[in-house]
């Protein structure tokens, strides 16, 4: 019996082995979210530099080995993302201070981060006491009985191409993974930014 879905029924799952994603962002963006899903809650902000697999085994055949990347390809058809997680962000700095300082050598064609954040779901919105500082509003959120926390997968290319991956706590499934390109346009943008001239 195979693991693959039925491609006749849209409601069964892919495997959460591997990503089933066509698009070689996507399947970046959900092996991150899996290795992040790998160390639990509570964790630190991460960043990773995307590179061009290919690229990188032509280019850096020592690392491609190190990092598991076998000279023999991929069975994933197509061109391939690898991430590579970067140095731990500094404590206490804001992340839109941290991304501004960042600088990426031609190599690197995309970055994704993945970030912890509380949320509130669209019905509390309007509940939302005007003229709150961030402080103070975050100490708000983290306080309403609606609040839900999430991990938030984003990543971006040079040319523009962005795709993002959102896992709730309390569904903490690779099946329960929400991906689209305009989920957490902030981020992305942000994240894009650090490609600017």
């Amino acid at each position: 019996m195979s693991n693959l879905p039925d491609p006749h029924d849209p409601l069964e799952p892919a495997p959460a082995a591997t990503p089933m994603a066509a698009n070689p962002l996507t399947r970046a963006v959900l092996e991150i979210d899996e290795y992040a899903s790998g160390l639990g809650w509570d964790q630190p902000a991460r960043l990773f530099a995307l590179v061009d697999t290919a690229r990188l085994r032509a280019q850096e055949p020592a690392l491609a080995t190190q990092l598991g990347l076998d000279a023999g390809g991929t069975d994933t058809p197509g061109p391939t993302l690898t991430p590579i997680e970067q140095d731990e962000l500094p404590a206490g700095t804001p992340l839109d201070e941290f991304l501004g300082t960042i600088a990426w050598p031609d190599a690197v064609v995309g970055c994704a981060l993945t970030v912890e954040r509380l949320m509130l779901p669209p019905s509390a919105e309007a509940s939302v006491p005007k003229g709150m500082n961030e402080r103070r509003l975050a100490r708000w959120v983290a306080e309403h009985p609606e609040r839900q926390e999430v991990r938030m997968t984003v990543a971006v290319l040079r040319d523009g191409a962005r795709e993002s991956a959102v896992r709730l706590r309390e569904k903490d499934s690779p099946t329960e993974v929400l991906t689209g390109p305009e989920l957490v346009p902030g981020l992305a943008e942000a994240l894009s930014s650090t490609f600017a001239d």
